[in-house]
């Protein structure tokens, strides 16, 4: 079938204006969120029910023509930006954005995968419930490619990744066949549990199409505090400390540079809290079922001793939904500032919580050793061990050819990862970006467990081609 005839077959399944085959209507569906990968396509697609998805995807088979997958587009890693070929089409699943059903009772809702996931905050909430997966790219992002790369986000330290809030997937597998696996349960040990095949696969084993998703009673009482610290060690003694006294009300837990505070406030408008200097920060949130006003008399509590005990040199305690935005604002935006100051090298690392601080030390001195000038940005989910961790050079215009020493970067970064048992991927995934770094970190068993499960179920090699694998 030639490249006219596919696309006028697409035309077909989802209506010849969802069909989009001009370099100007497919721009924006050939470009990663940071600028770093560009490809190729036949066209983009965009059905709008799972019985298109699977007439398209079996109209790619039929054709031998390689698919790509793609929800919002805020991939990190370019796992949704086709090759630059031009021999593969693009599903979007923008248009799949129902939320057809919640169920309070049984806390769980089924949404399809191309809803926006503050969307489906925004619903649970209506319902009164919380679904607790939050990130700073929310209003944009879709919850099929959370999924597929199973995010994280700040909560995951009370609530889980998107692998723990899930109970059950609908597929539309490299075949075009529909594999309808949304279970509302909590437990079935009815064999192979295979939802986990495709949380995190980046769609490399077929398209998620729908899920059904956990819900939680929504948090009646809130405190949230941004702290001045010396160290992460002061961050990790202090994550020890909060889980001893609150328990599960610990939400979040939030580790800053000083580094990455300072392009926020460089780049990103609007007024900022006043905060005091300091080298590290760390933004804490407590919720539950309570008051308000007696959750955050506790917290006040906490941190006027350890104000007294020098464990902390400052806080700011939100005492309004507004100072919380504000507070949160800070935190969110290091992604948009760090895009704006420019080129960068990034690092998704997890590691044992209690190997952090020596990590940061370790590293820090063996890449200013190697790099001088370099600036290291550092923040991230200290509550669960993930640290976004990124290099650039002090002068923006240095940062094009900085990107030329990413290898060594990643060896240093990524090697004493490895040492220490962590991972080099916590929450973005593999992508484009680290396919041969994970040739390095994983054991040829695991790759070749990898490779047989992807023979198996995508036989052809089609589904989102050159990513992961």
């Amino acid at each position: 079938m030639n490249r006219a005839d596919l696309i006028s077959t697409l035309g077909q399944h989802v209506g010849a204006d969802n069909v989009l085959a001009t370099a100007e209507a497919m721009s924006s569906y050939l470009v990663d969120w940071r600028g770093r990968y560009r490809g190729a396509a036949i066209c983009v697609v965009r059905p709008a029910t799972t019985a298109a998805v699977s007439a398209v995807v079996h109209a790619c088979a039929q054709a031998g023509v390689a698919m790509v997958p793609q929800g919002g587009n805020t991939s990190l890693c370019g796992a949704a930006t086709p090759g630059p070929e031009g021999q593969s089409v693009v599903i979007s699943l923008s248009r799949l954005k129902r939320v057809r059903a919640i169920d309070p009772a049984n806390n769980a809702m089924t949404v399809e995968a191309g809803c926006v996931l503050q969307t489906l905050r925004d619903a649970a909430a209506e319902a009164q419930r919380l679904f607790p997966l939050s990130l700073a790219a929310e209003g944009s992002c879709q919850i099929g490619g959370n999924l597929s790369t199973n995010a994280g986000g700040v909560q995951v330290l009370r609530y889980g990744n998107a692998r723990e809030l899930t109970l059950g997937l609908e597929v539309v597998l490299p075949s075009g066949e529909i594999w309808d696996g949304l279970r509302g349960l909590r437990k079935d040990n009815t064999g192979y549990d295979l939802k986990h095949l495709f949380i995190g696969a980046e769609g490399t084993l077929g398209i998620i199409t729908a899920a059904v998703l956990k819900l939680f009673p929504l948090p009646r009482a809130m405190a949230t505090a941004w702290l001045a610290i010396a160290s992460p060690a002061a961050a990790v003694h202090l994550l020890a400390d909060l889980q001893a006294h609150f328990g599960p009300s610990l939400t979040a837990c939030e580790l800053v540079s000083d580094s990455a505070l300072g392009l926020v406030c460089k780049h990103i408008p609007g007024a900022h809290p006043a905060l005091s200097a300091s080298p590290w920060h760390l933004l804490i949130e407590l919720s539950g079922s309570g008051d308000d006003q007696a959750l955050r008399e506790a917290l006040t509590a906490f941190l006027s001793a350890a104000l007294e005990d020098l464990v902390i040199s400052d806080v700011v305690l939100a005492q309004s939904g507004e100072q919380t935005r504000r507070l949160w604002a800070l935190r969110e935006n290091i992604g948009e500032a760090q895009k704006i100051e420019g080129l960068s090298i990034k690092h998704d690392v997890s590691l044992p919580i209690s190997r952090i601080p020596e990590f940061v030390e370790r590293a820090d001195r063996a890449l200013s050793q190697a790099f001088p000038e370099i600036r290291i940005v550092t923040f991230g989910h200290v509550g669960d061990g993930n640290l976004h961790y990124n290099q650039s050079k002090s002068a923006a215009g240095e940062n094009a050819a900085f990107l030329a020493a990413q290898p060594e970067v990643n060896r240093i970064v990524h090697d004493l990862v490895d040492e220490m048992g962590g991972s080099i991927s916590a929450e973005h995934g593999i992508g484009q970006l680290k396919r041969e770094e994970l040739l390095r970190y994983k054991s040829p068993v695991e790759i070749a467990l990898m490779r047989a499960i992807k023979r198996t179920l995508d036989p052809l090699g089609l589904m989102n081609p050159g990513k992961v694998l």
